[in-house]
């Protein structure tokens, strides 16, 4: 049975920063698109950041600069460092991964599947 789970999410100011980790149990980790994705109260999900089998990332306009993705194969997980947090950055966050034979490019993937439960991440002003 395929597990992500995430975990250090948590409460932060305007300016402070989290490190968000999902560890997988997929067999071949490394042939895996990985993706974190956010749900913010009320709103729908939304992509974040995703990264490829070689470590090739993308990120929605509205975090980059300030989160990075990357990914430990012999751990099995993948990480989203955040930076300069903002209230609007408040959400739940979820891992994502998908074969990556199974799509044309790990970048331009919208829907995964494989989620996580997602760790809440609550920064006020």
């Amino acid at each position: 049975q395929v597990q992500l789970v995430e975990s250090g999410g948590g409460s932060v100011q305007a300016g402070g920063s989290l490190t968000l980790s999902c560890i997988a149990s997929l067999f071949e980790f490394s042939h895996y698109c990985l993706a974190w994705f956010r749900r913010p109260p009320g709103k729908e999900r939304e992509g974040v950041a995703t990264i490829d089998t070689v470590g090739n990332a993308n990120y929605t306009d509205s975090v980059k600069g300030r989160f990075t993705i990357s990914r430990d194969n012999d751990k099995k997980t993948v990480t989203l460092s955040m930076y300069n947090l903002k209230p609007d950055d408040t959400a739940v966050y979820l891992c994502a991964a998908i074969p990556a034979t199974w799509v044309p490019s790990c970048l331009s993937v919208v829907a995964y599947n494989y989620y996580g439960q997602g760790t809440q991440v609550t920064v006020s002003s």
